[in-house]
């Protein structure tokens, strides 16, 4: 079997007009779009191994995915001056890889993860978000007070099993350890949550907005999103943020040396 090496991809993408990340059939994707172009530069079958840091659902924007492939060695050595360059050129506006970089092989993008950070932005002004802004900001039509927001977050921190936030999978666990879930407003007035864990569950960041948002708007008691971890099952309460606000915006790793332990560490405890 040929030498191979492993690359890290650091990868951005508006996922307005995206399927998610994952392949699927008849559906345009960033995985879809990422494998073409590598097969017309390396040809089928040659990078093998595809795997995300995380799946982002549909309508979901990144600027700090991460994946890693695996490519010959040879072909690598062909490519390294110029692969950024040339996926650039054939991939769509909407998805770029931003950069490559070898990395050892016990590097695994999924579960050598220490964590994924993420932020969703809403406009509650009058007006709504800036045009340019529209397709990553949420508007909100209800003034959003963030003391009361930040109380709702407060209470969100640490190790819980977020059921209640979470669309169950079949022997996946709904525990997750967030470690920073805070509120900001930038200078252009959008309200900003930045969500921070080990890993999350399919629609958990999404649903923890919704939740928060009907704190910051009044509707809901700062206590009442935390109450909710009591539960067990999805609570049919809990509305679902839309996807086009939320943005991966960071993924962080273990030192290189800790790199397969850590990737073991998360396997045991997904299972």
């Amino acid at each position: 079997m040929d030498e191979t090496t492993r690359l890290r991809l650091d990868v951005s993408y508006d996922g307005r007009d995206f399927s998610g990340w994952a392949v699927q059939p008849s559906r345009r994707t960033v995985a879809g779009v990422l494998l073409e172009a590598l097969e017309r530069l390396t040809g089928p079958d040659v990078a093998l191994g595809l795997t995300v840091a995380g799946r982002t659902d549909a309508g979901v924007h990144a600027t700090g995915q991460v994946c890693h492939i695996d490519l010959p060695t040879a072909t690598w050595s062909a490519l390294e001056s110029s692969l950024v360059r040339r996926l650039a050129a054939l991939m769509p506006p909407d998805a770029r890889v931003r950069a490559v970089t070898p990395v050892p092989s016990t590097f695994d993008a999924r579960f050598s993860a220490t964590f994924r950070r993420y932020e969703y932005r809403i406009a509650d002004t009058t007006f709504g978000p800036e045009p340019l802004r529209r397709h990553d900001t949420l508007w909100w039509v209800r003034p959003l007070d963030l003391d009361r927001l930040q109380q709702a977050a407060d209470g969100l921190v640490g190790l819980h099993d977020f059921a209640a936030f979470c669309k169950r999978k079949e022997h996946a666990t709904t525990v997750r350890a967030i470690t920073r879930l805070d509120w900001r407003r930038e200078a252009d007035g959008v309200a900003v949550a930045t969500v921070q864990a080990d890993a999350f569950c399919q629609a958990m960041v999404r649903s923890l907005v919704g939740a928060m948002l009907t704190v910051g708007d009044g509707r809901r008691a700062p206590e009442w999103p935390a109450k909710l971890l009591s539960l067990r099952e999805r609570s049919s309460e809990v509305t679902v943020a839309p996807a086009h606000g939320l943005t991966l915006i960071a993924v962080g790793y273990a030192a290189e040396a800790d790199y397969a332990e850590r990737a073991e560490a998360t396997r045991r405890l997904r299972a």
